[in-house]
């Protein structure tokens, strides 16, 4: 098992560090660090998967095999509909008029 923490999700609850705290330390504000490279071995795994589980921002993620490693959501393709527009229109059209009235 591989783990990864992303530590701009992180909000500092410990919990973490509570459960697995040969993987993950707190710094002085409480915030988590993961110890070591992520690889988890298979004696540690109910612990690190406690942690993972337990996190209430989900902060630390699985890796899977050949999985890229992201330190930031992938920017969608241009002109591609995301679920957001399809469940709440697209709403360029509106903005495009909006800026074609005079005195607005």
């Amino acid at each position: 098992m591989r783990i990864r923490l992303d530590r701009t999700m992180c909000d500092g609850f410990g919990i973490c560090a509570k459960h697995a705290p040969e993987y993950f330390s707190l710094d002085d504000w409480g915030y988590a660090s993961l110890i070591g490279n992520g690889t988890v071995p298979e004696a540690d795994r109910p612990a690190v998967l406690r942690a993972l589980l337990d996190c209430p921002v989900h902060a630390i993620i699985e890796m899977h095999e050949g999985e890229p490693v992201h330190d930031r959501p992938s920017q969608p393709t241009p002109g591609a509909v995301s679920a957001d527009d399809d469940a709440n229109g697209d709403h360029a059209d509106a903005v495009r008029d909006e800026r074609m009235l005079p005195g607005l």
